[in-house]
């Protein structure tokens, strides 16, 4: 089964496994041949061609009908019928989407891996720090910057400089409390997480 998990509620997102090859992926999607063929000739690493795929047949899955995807300058994701606010991210064999029908939305999901010791550097605040796991608190750090920094939808923002988490506890699954000063209203987020033994996800909505 490709979908690995679900999570409906008024922020909604969904997880999508990609073990599957390119040809199953694209017969999983409306007009899958002609998606396979952009993902072709837009990405020269197979592993690129599949999470483009898979955040396709993830959307289908979750809405039921074809959404197609479009792109800000900035990279921002959007659907062309502006039905719902998305949010995309995708880490070693999975893609996340969260969507919401009236406000910005941000999704992040990274991979477990202790590399993160040796970068904490480039994100980490000297006064952010969290009790628990030491690999699974940088992670989410990490994770919930870059989903302040999608839903935030602003260029040049620093995730060490412009973005903090409040300290807290790592947990199976819950939520932080986050400040960002990039924009001139300097505002406050709640951040949800979850813990999984491959990957850590966070999301957050505006709203």
């Amino acid at each position: 089964m490709p979908v690995y998990r679900i999570y409906r509620d008024e922020l909604s997102w969904g997880i999508w496994k990609t073990d599957e090859t390119l040809e199953e992926l694209s017969l999983l999607i409306p007009h899958g041949g002609n998606y396979l063929q952009e993902a072709m000739q837009r990405f020269s690493h197979e592993n690129r061609r599949k999470e483009w795929l898979a955040v396709r047949g993830l959307l289908f899955f979750l809405f039921g009908e074809e959404h197609e995807i479009a792109y800000t300058s900035s990279g921002k994701p959007y659907l062309k019928d502006n039905s719902y606010h998305i949010s995309i991210s995708h880490t070693s064999g999975y893609v996340a989407v969260a969507f919401h029908p009236c406000y910005e939305v941000g999704i992040d999901i990274e991979q477990y891996a202790t590399k993160v010791l040796r970068v904490k550097g480039r994100f980490m605040r000297e006064d952010e720090n969290a009790e628990g796991d030491e690999v699974y608190a940088l992670l989410l750090h990490w994770s919930a910057k870059e989903t302040l920094y999608k839903l935030l939808g602003q260029e040049e923002v620093d995730l060490k400089e412009h973005l903090r988490i409040l300290p807290f506890s790592v947990k199976q699954e819950g939520q932080m409390q986050a400040n960002e000063y990039k924009t001139v209203e300097r505002r406050s987020y709640t951040v949800s997480y979850q813990l999984e033994k491959d990957f850590v996800l966070t999301w957050c909505v505006s709203g």
